[in-house]
């Protein structure tokens, strides 16, 4: 995909980049593949706002996206790529030789009559799922599972991809996106490729009602606000706020909220860099 830039016509075009859709091949979801999305408005079951800035956006549909992989050895065919209201990646339906029909999350370069495959006999092809025992080392992948069978959690954004580093024993080396270093089990799945649409964090909305249209309200800053709603509110003009921290007084901007007991900490190997 690539970008364009408007001409500026009106104050909401002046600074707008959008995404021009030329991979986009299919305007319409599969009717099997999609559920109903209900808005919560970030209000709960009793009516009352537990989250704030939440509220309006445009109606959609939840494409329901296959992280599982878990159709071995079974080709599907490439039959359209989509967008998706729900990501920031396109997604791609999968017609497989059995008949059934999936979504994933279409990795970038993917094109429509290819055919994709998992499992242990698949190749190191781009779209392919594989085990991380299986793939060859230095490869780029995404899509990748932390515990067997549980579904893809890591590297789903678009233009995000992991590098495949190295192998030890029962487990494999992985550089995240974020640039950590860990081990995960080689009995995980990943996607051999970078999830498409790299160029997404490029958009310029250009005005503030495209945000509403996703649903997002404007949000208000702490220092603004009275003392009663927020440690940092409050004072005569314009004063500093204090310490930066949340509405609840924990602290923010820098302060590690990590446990040090965490259970996974002895499976990194490198931190992200700040």
């Amino acid at each position: 995909m690539s970008l364009k830039k408007f001409k500026p016509i009106t104050p909401g075009t002046r600074h707008k980049v959008a995404m021009e859709m030329t991979d986009i091949t299919k305007s319409k979801p599969e009717k099997s593949l999609i559920s109903p999305l209900k808005k919560s408005g970030g209000r709960n079951n009793d009516g009352r706002m537990t989250m704030r800035y939440i509220g309006g956006g445009h109606k959609q549909k939840y494409r329901v996206v296959d992280f599982k992989r878990d159709k071995f050895d079974i080709p599907a065919t490439v039959k359209a790529i989509e967008y998706d209201p729900n990501r920031t990646a396109n997604i791609a339906l999968l017609h497989y030789a059995d008949g059934e029909k999936r979504y994933i999350i279409a990795p970038s370069g993917l094109k429509v009559g290819e055919v994709v495959l998992s499992g242990k006999t698949a190749t190191p092809n781009l779209g392919n799922a594989m085990y991380l025992a299986d793939i060859p080392l230095g490869t780029v992948i995404h899509n990748i599972e932390m515990s067997p069978g549980k579904g893809a959690v890591v590297a789903r954004g678009a233009g995000t991809f992991a590098q495949l580093s190295a192998r030890d024993g029962s487990y494999a080396i992985i550089k995240m996106p974020s640039g950590e270093t860990r081990m995960i089990l080689t009995t995980c799945l990943a996607t051999i490729g970078s999830v498409s649409n790299a160029e997404h964090n490029l958009v310029v909305s250009g005005k503030a009602g495209r945000s509403r249209w996703l649903g997002r309200r404007s949000r208000v800053r702490g220092v603004v606000m009275n003392p009663v709603d927020h440690p940092m509110g409050g004072g005569e003009g314009r004063n500093a706020g204090g310490h930066p921290r949340s509405r609840k007084g924990l602290p923010a901007k820098g302060y590690k909220t990590r446990s040090k007991t965490k259970y996974s900490n002895n499976l990194i190997i490198e931190r992200r860099k700040k």
